[in-house]
This record gives C-alpha cells, sequence and structure tokens, in this order.
C-alpha cells in the first residue's frame, strides 16, 4: 500500500507469487476473464455494473470448480434407444459459502446446479489483530459424506477461510473432499492455506498480491 491509502501494483517483473502446488488451479488466462478482473478492481464501476460482471466471474470460476469434483461412468438409454456411455457425480455435493461475502457466489452455484444444498458458516475477525473465530456454522446432515465447494470470493490472509475449513472438518469432511472456490487470493493466503491443509484444493481466477477487498461492500451496496 502506498501513501494515503492508495493501491500500489508492483511492476509485473517484481511480483513474486506462491510456488507451484499441485492442488492450486487459477483459470487458464483470456482476454475475457482480464476484462472482469479490470472491471471489479476498478473504483469507477457503478454497483449495477460490477454485480453483473461479478456474476459473470463467478459463473465461470463455479463451472470449473464442479470440473474437480470426482466423476463416474453411466449409461443412458437415449429417445432412439441407443446406448451412451456418459458421466454423473461420484458422490453427493454441496456447497458451503462464508458469510456474508461468500452468499454473492450461491446463486451461481444453483444456477449450475438446480438442487444442491448450500450450508453457511459466519466467521468474525478482529479489527485490531484479524484473529477469526467461527459463530455460527450450518450444514446439512450429512455433509461428512458430501463434497464441499467452500465459496469465499477474496482471500487476503487466509484466517477466515482457515477457520471454516477447520469447522468443516470437526463436522467429519475430510480435507481431500473439500475444494475453494474463489474469485481474488494472495499469494500468502495461498501458502497459508496449503502448507496448513496440503489436501485441500483451490480454485480461482487470479492470484495478485493486492486483493480487491472491496468486493463484498460493493456488490451488496453497503459501501
Amino acid at each position: 500500500m502506498g501513501t494515503n491509502n492508495v493501491e500500489t501494483f508492483p511492476q509485473k517483473e517484481e511480483r513474486t507469487y506462491c510456488k507451484e502446488y499441485k492442488r492450486l488451479k487459477e483459470l487458464q488466462g483470456n482476454d475475457q476473464i482480464k476484462e472482469l478482473q479490470t472491471i471489479l478492481r476498478d473504483k469507477n464501476t457503478s454497483r449495477s455494473d460490477f454485480k453483473f460482471y461479478a456474476d459473470r466471474l463467478i459463473r465461470l470460476v463455479i463451472e470449473e470448480s464442479l470440473n474437480q469434483l470426482p466423476f463416474t461412468d453411466c449409461k443412458v438409454i437415449t429417445p432412439t434407444g441407443a446406448t451412451y456411455d456418459g458421466l454423473k457425480y461420484k458422490s453427493g455435493n454441496c456447497g458451503v459459502s462464508i458469510v456474508r461475502s461468500g452468499e454473492a457466489m450461491e446463486q451461481g452455484l444453483r444456477d449450475c446446479c438446480r438442487s444442491i444444498r448450500i450450508g453457511k458458516i459466519l466467521v468474525e475477525s478482529d479489527a485490531e489483530t484479524h484473529d477469526a473465530r467461527v459463530v455460527y456454522a450450518r450444514f446439512p446432515e450429512d455433509i461428512a459424506q458430501r463434497h464441499v465447494l467452500l465459496m469465499y470470493p477474496i482471500m487476503s490472509t487466509g484466517n477466515t477461510v482457515s477457520q471454516s475449513i477447520n469447522v468443516l472438518k470437526e463436522h467429519g469432511v475430510k480435507e481431500e473432499c473439500i475444494i475453494l472456490s474463489n474469485l481474488f487470493c494472495t499469494p500468502a493466503a495461498v501458502e497459508t492455506i496449503l502448507q496448513s491443509y496440503p489436501k485441500l484444493k483451490i480454485l480461482t481466477s487470479e492470484i495478485h498480491p493486492v486483493a480487491p477487498n472491496h468486493f463484498g461492500q460493493k456488490y451488496f451496496g453497503t459501501d
């Protein structure tokens, strides 16, 4: 951060990113995704435009997150009577949003999976120490048997996500069955999470030293 609370972005050649992790996946970069990321970072973007383009980026992230779930072979009979060799999800899945910003991603998941169940976790962070603690959690009763898409759009430090993962594990969810669906995260947050939870997967649209922490306020109109 520069003076007067103005964000300063390091030059490309000066940026340092987290080391590669096999369980970290970044959306394949293209001009469309870069445009969406640019619009969401632009301070002059109106709230209506922000929400519209945020929903577009969320949909792309959710679609790719679903690709990380396990599938199994199946056969179906077509209307012509032919047999088609296809795929279906291997086991039950569910979403869990970290309140409040994670709720922005719920509709994107429902648009892709009509009947999917969604749980919620509320984590409060101390304004000075940034220590996080879970104050509320609600999950499907059989969450321990499901794969979980943990939804949280902005990850700056990893503290909130870490607390949420701990709660899921306390409810019997296996670490390797958790996929963090994320829009923007910092290299430090990636390091924090994947060093502590090496079996977890992260799917994000961008890894960048400066996270757009205004996301939740702008999306919900509370800025």
